[in-house]
């Protein structure tokens, strides 16, 4: 008896595509199954690109589970090129899956998960990162801080953090610790594992994602209420990595007065929203600047944020001036929370860090939950 046409798509289940990460079937790469009377099927497959470098690899792999379908005497696969509109559908599929079935981290998934990003270079993304961290550790909460710019990383020297990173007794990455105010900050960052900052790192996409990934899974976290992830510029790998290893992340972007800044800008919250992240809100940095006569100056333009929060429905934060107190603290290592918590710029990161951890973005309270209550309930019987 020769296979039905149902009995060959089921097989091709069986057929992953290594890149994707799911069988060609559930992607859509099975477009066209024939069986002839004399048991001679033929599979044709739609790859997302028609140079794609595991096309032979997925030619053996049909051909091998057809073969081994009772009464199939041959196997032929035949390949075109998926249109740009079929690729955004299998790539949306591809997004939906992983966010559902995200890989374990050591992140504790109590934590709040924020990346700060930005749609091009030069707009103080990662002043925003490392003083609002700043001005939430300031309220007793502890910070985990995540700089994911692997060739740009500057968290390190904004902080004022130093040394390399260490080994728990679990043999996890220790991250590096800063206590501000009540609450405390864990740092992370690949300029903790060079031997000089001013070293070049020419590495490949592939490698970056990894980096992150290592950060994520072999950094040993521990407790802490929120972690602040620095992206790169722009929507590239390590923005696909971290909707992939992380998608309850939520994505809070950086950008200046000017419009041609808000247009980039926006580029990625339509990447977020099409990883299945949310995105968090806006926050305006060097909006304006005001001389000591008083007199204000919108130097960089102004209405981009407003115009930008508008567009993609999400609130404008906060509007952050720019500010000699801000440069000098980055640069000094200080962060302004301690350095100059009431300067202009130092009450608008206060502000955003009080509206995130009180409103937008709380931390998980976990006192009245069924695993807490079982614990208490376990140690007073002990106890007793």
């Amino acid at each position: 008896m020769r296979p039905s046409e149902q009995d060959v798509v089921e097989v091709l289940r069986g057929v992953v595509d290594p890149e994707l990460g799911s069988d060609i079937v559930d992607l859509g790469m099975v477009r066209d199954v024939h069986v002839a009377d004399d048991g001679t099927v033929d599979v044709g497959v739609a790859l997302t690109i028609s140079g794609c470098p595991l096309r032979t690899q997925i030619k053996e792999d049909v051909e091998s589970k057809v073969r081994g379908l009772p009464g199939v005497t041959a196997a032929n696969v035949t390949f075109a090129e998926m249109t740009q509109e079929q690729r955004s559908v299998v790539m949306q599929r591809v997004r939906k899956r992983l966010a559902d079935n995200p890989p374990p981290t050591e992140v504790p998934l109590t934590t709040r998960v924020i990346a700060v990003a930005s749609g091009k270079g030069g707009v103080g993304k990662s002043s925003v990162t490392v003083n609002l961290a700043t001005a939430m550790a300031a309220r007793g909460l502890s910070v985990g801080v995540l700089d994911a710019d692997i060739w740009g990383f500057s968290v390190p020297r904004m902080l004022g953090v130093s040394g390399r990173l260490a080994a728990t007794d679990e043999r996890k990455i220790r991250p590096n610790e800063l206590t501000v105010g009540d609450g405390r900050l864990q740092v992370v960052s690949m300029g903790f594992l060079v031997e000089d900052e001013q070293q070049a790192l020419m590495w490949r996409g592939l490698m970056l994602s990894k980096a992150l990934e290592q950060f994520l899974t072999d950094v040993g976290w521990g407790a802490m209420e929120y972690l602040l992830v620095d992206m790169p510029p722009g929507t590239g790998d390590i923005q696909m990595a971290l909707g992939r290893l992380l998608p309850r992340t939520e994505v809070l972007v950086v950008t200046t007065p000017a419009l041609a800044a808000q247009k980039v800008a926006i580029r990625v919250a339509d990447m977020a929203r099409r990883s299945y992240l949310k995105v968090l809100g806006v926050v305006e940095n060097m909006s304006t600047f005001t001389c000591e006569h008083g007199e204000m100056y919108a130097l960089f333009g102004q209405g981009g944020g407003a115009a930008l929060a508008s567009d993609i429905g999400v609130p404008l934060l906060g509007q952050v001036p720019l500010e000699p107190a801000v440069s000098a603290a980055n640069d000094a290592g200080r962060p302004l929370s301690t350095t100059a918590p009431g300067s202009a710029a130092g009450q608008v990161f206060a502000s955003i860090a009080d509206r995130i951890s009180t409103e937008l973005l709380p931390p998980v309270d976990m006192a009245g939950c069924t695993a807490r209550m079982l614990d208490a309930v376990e140690e007073k019987l002990g106890a007793g």
